[in-house]
């Protein structure tokens, strides 16, 4: 029994440091959160100038008081049907660590809901979906308010290699 209890202290402990509020917003039906530290702006849809030659969903780049952030479509990102843009969606304008400096990066969401406090006993492990899946940039699955709001991982949803291209931009 000391032994379940510790082991089930260790898994509670990693998850305790995940701790802390979390901007949440829609892509579909889904619930998504990125903590706030990571988040520096939230925009209105503006005119987004494509850069070619790029993937699908990196729709291209704005200009945000004289700075260019280029701007993913999250929803294209995670492999999802694409949507016509409302009066909802927004560009999330996140920093995150490139190889030499921080980099500002756009995210292109359906809506933003909320800012939660999301405590250590609310957050679960991400699910394990086998080898092939690629779930390293969910932190973990936090349930509030009788919902599951799955967690993410700023650096890792843009990944290094977009992040080398914007480090160029």
């Amino acid at each position: 029994m000391e032994a379940a209890e510790a082991v089930r202290g260790e898994s509670v402990g990693g998850v305790q440091a995940l701790e802390g509020k979390y901007l949440t917003f829609a892509l579909g039906k889904e619930e998504y959160g990125i903590g706030i530290l990571k988040v520096r702006e939230i925009i209105g849809l503006m005119e987004i100038t494509a850069v070619p030659h790029t993937p699908a969903y990196i729709k291209g780049v704005i200009n945000l008081r004289g700075r260019v952030i280029p701007v993913l479509d999250l929803r294209l990102k995670f492999e999802m049907a694409s949507e016509e843009y409302t009066e909802r969606t927004c560009i999330i304008v996140v920093e995150v660590q490139g190889e030499s400096a921080a980099v500002q990066v756009g995210m292109l969401v359906d809506s933003v809901s909320e800012v939660l406090n999301v405590v250590g006993q609310e957050i679960e492990p991400p699910p394990a979906f086998g080898g092939s899946t690629e779930t390293a940039f969910i932190l973990g699955m936090a349930k509030v308010k009788g919902e599951v709001k799955i967690l993410l991982d700023a650096d890792r949803v843009i990944g290094s290699g977009e992040l080398a291209q914007f480090e160029a931009v």
